[in-house]
Order: structure tokens, then sequence, then C-alpha cells
């Protein structure tokens, strides 16, 4: 029964809550990335605080987590 796998939960990500169902096994993924969300959407906006809107900062977020997951990717790439 593939529907025991599932759980539904909820994230705290940033000052949203947001009601997800995934897989058993990836709840802990699921919980680390929204910590590193809300960790470094809230350095930005501490950052710019005044000076950028949300959406910039949001921006500015994705670009950031995006640049981390391609260096990973990167060093982790291990084709010929």
């Amino acid at each position: 029964m593939a529907d025991q796998n599932k759980l539904h939960i909820r994230l705290h990500v940033y000052d949203e809550e947001i009601e997800v169902v995934i897989n058993r096994e990836d709840e802990e993924f699921y919980r680390l990335a929204a910590k590193l969300i809300t960790e470094r959407y809230n350095a930005y906006a501490q950052a710019y605080k005044g000076r950028k809107g949300e959406h910039t900062i949001s921006l500015m977020t994705l670009v950031d987590i995006a640049l981390l997951y391609q260096k990973e990717h990167a060093h982790n790439d291990t084709a010929p």
C-alpha cells in the first residue's frame, strides 16, 4: 500500500505554513530544506531591510540556494 509510505506534514518556511504530502523517508530532508530557506531568507531580509522588496529577497534566496546546489553537484560529479 503506497499511501502508508506517505506523510502529511506542515513546514514553517519564513512566515508561511506550507502543507505537503511527502514520502515518509524524506521528512528530515524537507524539514532541513525549510530551515535552510528560512535562514537564508532572514539573512537577506536583514541585510536589505527597507532597500529591497520581498520578491527580490525571495529571488536572492533562490539564487543563493541554487548556487550551493550547483557547487555541491559539481563537487560530487564523478563522470569522466
